[in-house]
């Protein structure tokens, strides 16, 4: 029997515009401000957050998707300055913001970037976004679990897909985290991971506390020339050793814990319960 779904995913990624959205706000409480954060020469982690964007070759329009909250007025003053699109919505939605903009910038394929990824990929990314358009997937990403180093994560889904999930999701977890309701929700899903050759995750290259910025800045210093490669950082390591201790005793866990405690006294609210 013909899969009349799958015939309808082709000729929908045959047309479609693939759109890059980067989740950008000020009010980090890890790292306040962490956006705007000079990494070097006076120029912040979003510069090179796009800088490495604009090494891909897998979509047509990049937009910084931030939130209406006057204190993110200097995200788009930096937008305005340096030519890039974007957009601003709710600032606790961030399901329902990136919704929005994909929707006005008519994105039928979203790649979701998050702003403290500045030694993302451009190959990891467009390797990601090459299986979405070959295959019939509704989400690819390469966490789930993770084999490639942190800071280098990448998810792909349909503009469908964020659209049901932005209808269905109630929990506030699942509308802070863009695609969370996909997690919970992996069986009404066509999901796959792309797995690394060699498992890296052990490696954190993101900027989510003031030793993460430490280290960007030492290989940004120390790697002269765009983009950089994964392969370049683990070259400079193998000579340089010591910049892994920079970061290690980094918990990546509190914004999960913080997020399942939303969750909890949500239920608890719509239970009764005390």
């Amino acid at each position: 029997m013909i899969d009349l779904r799958l015939i309808k995913d082709s000729i929908v990624k045959q047309n479609m515009t693939i759109g890059c959205i980067v989740q950008t706000r000020m009010g980090s409480t890890r790292l306040p401000g962490k956006v705007l954060r000079e990494v070097s020469k006076g120029k912040p982690v979003l510069h090179y957050v796009i800088n490495q964007l604009k090494y891909c070759k897998s979509f047509e329009k990049l937009i910084i998707a931030t939130s209406t909250l006057p204190e993110d007025d200097k995200i788009v003053q930096f937008c305005m300055d340096n030519s890039v699109n974007y957009f601003r919505g709710d600032s606790k939605n961030v399901l329902e913001r990136h919704y929005k903009c994909a929707e006005k910038f008519s994105l039928s394929t979203i790649i979701r970037m998050p702003s403290d990824k500045p030694l993302l990929d451009p190959e990891v990314v467009d390797k990601v976004v090459k299986i979405f358009n070959e295959n019939s997937y509704d989400y690819v990403t390469n966490f789930l679990p993770s084999t490639f180093p942190g800071g280098t994560e990448v998810e792909v889904l349909s503009f469908a897909s964020l659209k049901k999930s932005w209808e269905r999701a109630i929990l506030p977890s699942e509308k802070e985290h863009v695609t969370n309701y996909i997690y919970n929700h992996r069986d009404d899903f066509r999901i796959f991971n792309v797995v690394n050759s060699e498992n890296l995750s052990n490696f954190r290259w993101a900027v989510d506390r003031i030793e993460d910025l430490r280290l960007v800045r030492e290989i940004i210093s120390r790697i002269h020339k765009s983009p950089i490669l994964i392969k370049d950082i683990l070259e400079l390591f193998k000579n340089e050793p010591h910049l892994v201790e920079i970061n290690k005793q980094v918990d990546e866990n509190e914004s999960t814990i913080k997020s399942n405690k939303e969750d909890e006294e949500f239920l608890k609210s719509k239970s009764g319960l005390k």
